[in-house]
């Protein structure tokens, strides 16, 4: 039953993300496609074009590599369709690319509705997922399929980074009805969900990945 353990892991969190995708592609299509994008969503500029480009780009490129990730990781996927498993991977990598650039040309040219401190974590999250995707392809193609696997690890992490910082807060509002956090997103709660959502996750991943090493050879890099 435990070699199916990492299956169904994977599959339960691909569907437990349908809803966030479906959102956020929804969303960033429609502040794309309006005459008046700000009236869809706040974060949407009725004179910024490039800046809306920027994060609907993000939006809609981060809803797919949300959903695919957990869907490329799946052993039977690696084991029995190879040649699948390449070819999207190869696409997970351009979406990959695709959502952090867009997320960083709307920090560079508006920022974040929480400030700076939001932009400074925000923007390193979209290099981390630059990064880690430039990495995984990389080792892959090196057929070094330790360090792939490392930091395949690492992309899913942040692939579904998005969809964890979501439902931080739902779980938040749910057990404490949202103290701590406002709608500017200023709280001390907010200030902490910037880097939570994603650091603290790498970090088990890490020590995953190390444990993995140690048992295998030589710790991933």
């Amino acid at each position: 039953m435990l070699r199916y353990a990492p299956t169904i892991l994977l599959l339960i969190l691909a569907l437990n993300t349908g809803w966030f995708v479906v959102y956020s592609a929804g969303l960033g299509l429609r502040g794309l496609m309006s005459h008046a994008p700000g009236e869809v969503s706040r974060v949407f500029q009725n004179d910024g074009i490039l800046a809306n480009a920027g994060i609907a780009l993000h939006m809609i490129a981060g809803a797919v590599l949300t959903f695919g990730a957990p869907l490329q990781a799946l052993p039977v996927v690696r084991r029995r369709w190879p040649g699948l498993h390449r070819r999207f991977g190869y696409v997970l990598f351009v979406l990959a690319v695709a959502t952090g650039l867009g997320g960083l040309v709307y920090i560079t040219l508006i920022g974040t509705i929480g400030g700076w401190w939001m932009s400074l974590w925000f923007a390193i999250y979209g290099g981390l997922m630059i990064w880690t995707a430039v990495n995984t392809v990389y080792y892959a193609i090196a057929k070094d399929l330790n360090r792939h696997f490392a930091w395949a690890v690492r992309l899913i992490v942040l692939a579904v980074g998005s969809w964890i910082y979501r439902m931080h807060y739902a779980i938040w509002y749910a057990a404490t009805g949202g103290a701590a956090s406002n709608d500017a997103f200023t709280g001390l709660f907010d200030q902490i969900q910037v880097f939570a959502f994603f650091v603290p996750y790498l970090l088990i991943a890490e020590i995953l990945l190390r444990w993995r090493g140690a048992r295998r050879g030589p710790a991933p890099a």
